[in-house]
């Protein structure tokens, strides 16, 4: 575990994976509270769907601004005034349920408020890594913290077994307070050295959020890797997002007898997969580069492939462990890149960038082969899905194997 040693010894790396875990948790399972409050308030499909993309659409709306936020005040303080800010409101729900006042439409203005506040806080979070690590350990840090935050993921709902069992689901809004007082606690506990005269004048010199942003997308331009990166991301999620996290469900009903266990069963296998290969990754690889990214890809969209072609149980299983190799690998990959090649003043709009086009691609994703399904059998949108995964990276793979400018993606000399 030498790999993992000069991480593990970084107090700093401690009090961030353990704030990104206990947010995560907080995140996990009061996303479980709004889809349930919902249905059982309003007992329609429809409604909770309505719910569901109240959670997406503040990124659609204020992901850019909220980058643009993060890179240009202390992200020390902006974070733990968000933490702060989004006790009273998440409590506000919890007081109105005890008055047996709660109704949808409260849900609906939380979520929304919350979910805007992360837009703020997700992107300036993110940039904190890259200011507390090296470059030499910023592998092994990003390979913790998604297994913190996957691990978070697979737990969350066991978590919540007990308060579903006893009813009282309005009180995963109030251990979700408590996440927020914690991770406040931890964030106090980090120290970093901001690019003061980059964050303070900012806004002054780009002349406000919208100079910002066109800002960065012009820097954007003049940058292959990075302009690349989000390009294929956008793709490699847009083929992805449908068939994962609704075609293998269906897929599993409409073939198996007990569809709905089995694909719990397979997210655990899943979930099990993408940790042990976060943990093997800093082994294989010091440094990672676009090359890396899309040969994860290619692995990945191998693993959705598998599914349009699957005919006994054990073919999900191969189908699920191809995808669980290359997804963390991609996207491992992604954010090093990210954290590597952007500047420090520059990384909280990259990655509200990269969450503006993961939920852009996911909404255009569900809605296009959502509607496509009820026409197309699902094991061809699977093949059709899986296969443009592959060619799109192989396309962008030659692309740069050619180029001596792209060569330099080793990114070492960036910086």
């Amino acid at each position: 575990m030498t790999v993992y040693s000069s991480v593990l010894k970084n107090r700093m790396i401690f009090f961030y994976l353990a704030g990104a875990g206990i947010s995560q948790l907080g995140n996990v399972i009061t996303g479980l509270a709004f889809l349930f409050l919902s249905y059982e308030r309003t007992q329609s499909s429809m409604l909770t769907t309505v719910m569901a993309i109240t959670q997406a659409a503040p990124y659609l709306l204020f992901g850019l601004a909220g980058g643009v936020i993060a890179d240009s005040v202390n992200k020390k303080r902006l974070l733990l005034w968000i933490d702060i800010i989004r006790v009273p409101i998440i409590l506000s729900l919890v007081f109105i349920y005890q008055m047996n006042l709660l109704g949808f439409w409260h849900l609906i203005v939380v979520s929304f408020l919350i979910q805007s506040l992360g837009c703020f806080y997700n992107p300036a979070y993110r940039a904190v890594l890259p200011l507390i690590t090296s470059v030499e350990d910023r592998t092994v840090a990003n390979s913790l913290f998604d297994i913190v935050t996957r691990g978070v993921q697979m737990l969350g709902p066991i978590f919540s077994i007990g308060l579903l069992h006893s009813g009282q689901i309005i009180h995963f809004f109030t251990i979700d307070a408590l996440t927020y007082l914690i991770s406040a606690f931890f964030i106090l506990k980090l120290h970093w050295k901001e690019n003061n005269d980059a964050t303070d004048n900012l806004l002054n010199k780009t002349d406000g959020i919208f100079n910002s942003i066109k800002d960065f997308f012009n820097w954007v331009k003049g940058e292959y890797t990075i302009r690349t990166l989000l390009f294929v991301t956008f793709l490699i999620v847009f083929f992805n997002t449908w068939v994962w996290q609704v075609g293998l469900l269906l897929q599993l009903l409409e073939t198996q007898n007990n569809g709905e266990q089995l694909y719990s069963l397979l997210m655990g296998w899943y979930g099990a997969g993408v940790i042990t290969v976060n943990i093997v990754i800093p082994f294989l690889w010091k440094k990672l580069t676009l090359t890396t990214y899309l040969i994860g890809s290619i692995v990945w969209g191998v693993g959705i492939l598998v599914f349009g072609f699957a005919t006994h149980l054990s073919t999900y299983f191969i189908g699920v462990l191809i995808a669980a190799i290359g997804l963390p690998i991609s996207g491992l990959a992604r954010v090093y890149l990210i954290q590597t090649w952007i500047p420090d003043n520059k990384l909280g709009r990259a990655f509200s960038v990269n969450a503006v086009l993961l939920y852009g691609s996911n909404v255009l994703s569900l809605s296009l082969f959502g509607a496509l399904s009820s026409f197309v059998e699902i094991r061809y949108i699977f093949v059709f899905c899986g296969s443009m995964m592959v060619i799109c990276s192989f396309v962008y793979l030659f692309r740069i194997f050619p180029s001596k400018k792209t060569r330099r993606d080793s990114v070492e000399t960036f910086k």
